[in-house]
């Protein structure tokens, strides 16, 4: 596994009145350190075919602000993951191998800081696909991952972020 410098991630439960209960799991160490990504891995379920989503909020982060889902995960250090960033105002596609973060496909698109969003990575074969606010945005096709794997809440650097609502469908 490669190394990662910086402090484990703190996502953990918390109070927040605009979420829809109430509460969410929350990523809320600002440890600055960029090439951290903190993870909340689902141990339930693996699978290779699913969707998946949430409701996310990016709340604060200098170095970067962003929220994403990661799918076929065999460890921290290798996994697909989409993720949005209110910094960048963008959704990306991205392949975690050995640690080293590489991009496959993205697109522009406005991400509000303080306000939430939904995100959602389908896998289905070679094909992912990225939505964001209740549209279809990125599609791509990869090889990397051919098999199944757990999936995982994601965030960067000193994202404070907070989610809601992982729903995780197994596709036939």
């Amino acid at each position: 596994m490669a190394h990662r410098p910086g402090r484990a991630g703190g996502l953990a439960g918390h109070r927040d009145p605009t979420a829809s209960q109430g509460k969410a799991i929350a990523q809320v160490s600002a440890d600055p350190t960029d090439y951290r990504f903190p993870l909340a891995v689902w141990q339930k379920l693996v699978a290779r075919d699913l969707a998946v989503s949430t409701r996310f909020k990016a709340v604060a982060g200098a170095v970067d602000r962003a929220g994403g889902l990661a799918v076929r995960l065999l460890d921290a250090d290798n996994y697909y993951v989409a993720r949005a960033n209110a910094l960048e105002d963008n959704v990306n596609l991205y392949r975690v191998v050995q640690g080293r973060r590489q991009r496959i496909a993205g697109a522009s698109v406005p991400v509000s800081s303080g306000a939430w969003h939904t995100l959602g990575l389908r896998a289905e074969g070679n094909r992912l696909t990225a939505r964001f606010d209740g549209k279809d945005l990125v599609t791509a096709t990869d090889r990397t991952f051919a098999g199944a794997g757990k999936v995982a809440l994601w965030t960067k650097a000193d994202s404070v972020t907070r989610f809601e609502r992982l729903e995780i469908r197994p596709l036939a």
